[in-house]
């Protein structure tokens, strides 16, 4: 089962305390124009689902999406590059953080990051941030239709290596993929499902343990 597909807009907001009261979700998040939109709508199978634009930063507030599992998705502001007004962008940076930092219902991160650019100073950053959860973290090596097969394959070692760090605070994978040549959404789907699988197990073992 397509965990995304015909996944639906829930809503959206723009301050901490209009957060819904949904069950569990997961997070895409990723540096401006690293192609976050385009792959949330190739994992969907829908055109528009998550808005694509040229202009960096167009993503100003958390858009929720039901996913067919009675889970949720959230689309979250990218990082970076943004013309806006600096309150606007701090206003964006404040409201990133506390979601990751205090979501209690984030169970799993999807990080976009540009094959070609991969592990920038702020991609880094946001690892350093959300290691402290010790909720797992896929990396998705978006625009690999860029590189040679040759370069993907080196790209994909070399960034597995740099990863190892991070890997003592909890589960950090990482893939390539492609919305144009739609490269990789298997793999997305498989890892993002066995999320919700494990959260399941948790369950049911604290529930006997109770009984």
């Amino acid at each position: 089962m397509n965990l995304f597909r015909n996944a639906k807009f829930f809503t959206t907001v723009n301050r901490l305390q209009d957060l819904p009261d949904t069950g569990a979700e997961i997070a895409f998040v990723g540096r401006s124009n690293a192609g976050k939109s385009s792959a949330i709508n190739t994992l969907c199978d829908q055109v528009r689902l998550a808005y694509v634009s040229k202009t960096p930063g167009r993503t100003q507030h958390i858009n929720f999406f039901e996913l067919q599992n009675g889970a949720f998705m959230a689309d979250l502001p990218g990082y970076g590059y943004a013309q806006v007004p600096e309150a606007v962008r701090r206003h964006w940076v404040g409201l990133l953080g506390e979601y990751l930092r205090t979501r209690r219902q984030l169970i799993g991160l999807v990080l976009i990051m540009d094959c070609r650019h991969p592990l920038k100073p702020l991609d880094v950053q946001m690892l350093d941030f959300f290691a402290p959860t010790g909720r797992p973290v896929h990396i998705l090596l978006s625009k690999a239709d860029k590189l040679s097969k040759n370069d993907q394959i080196k790209t994909l070692s070399s960034v597995k290596k740099a990863l190892k760090p991070f890997s003592r605070h909890g589960q950090v994978s990482v893939q390539l993929f492609s919305s144009l040549k739609k490269q990789g959404v298997d793999e997305v789907n498989t890892t993002v499902a066995r999320w919700f699988a494990d959260l399941d197990g948790i369950a049911e073992n604290e529930a006997s343990a109770a009984e």
